[in-house]
């Protein structure tokens, strides 16, 4: 019996490959040397914006070559995009993915608004610091 070769699986990133060169079009919200924040090519929310380093960082467990600095500029302009969100909508929620979560394997946080109202916002989260 042949057991034929299983390849290695190859490393998913959109980010590389694709939107930082500008081989898919992306509608840019700040840029800067080091940092693109854009609205997603495939937004799972009203509004939807991800943002991360031009150079290659494997996750947020694995800086790589880019390290705390370049880490310290990337949460900068997720601060920066997440207060023109929450000022715009009313709230925002950032997150990133490491390991299976994490669908392109590149650093990158999604900041991003579900929808809602004020007021199903307030009935969801109540008045906790009030």
């Amino acid at each position: 019996m042949t057991t034929a070769a299983v390849a290695p699986p190859t490393v998913s990133d959109f980010y590389c490959h694709q939107a930082i060169p500008g081989l898919v079009k992306v509608e840019k919200v700040i840029e800067t040397d080091r940092v693109l924040a854009f609205h997603h090519t495939r937004p799972s929310h009203p509004v939807h914006i991800v943002v991360v380093p031009k150079e290659h960082i494997p996750s947020l467990v694995d800086l790589g070559d880019g390290g705390a600095e370049l880490l310290a500029e990337v949460m900068a302009v997720v601060a920066q995009v997440a207060g023109q969100v929450s000022e715009k909508h009313g709230a925002a929620s950032v997150t990133t993915n490491v390991g299976l979560y994490q669908e392109s394997k590149h650093l990158h946080w999604h900041v991003y608004h579900r929808g809602e109202t004020d007021e199903q916002i307030l009935e969801m989260y109540g008045h906790g610091d009030s």
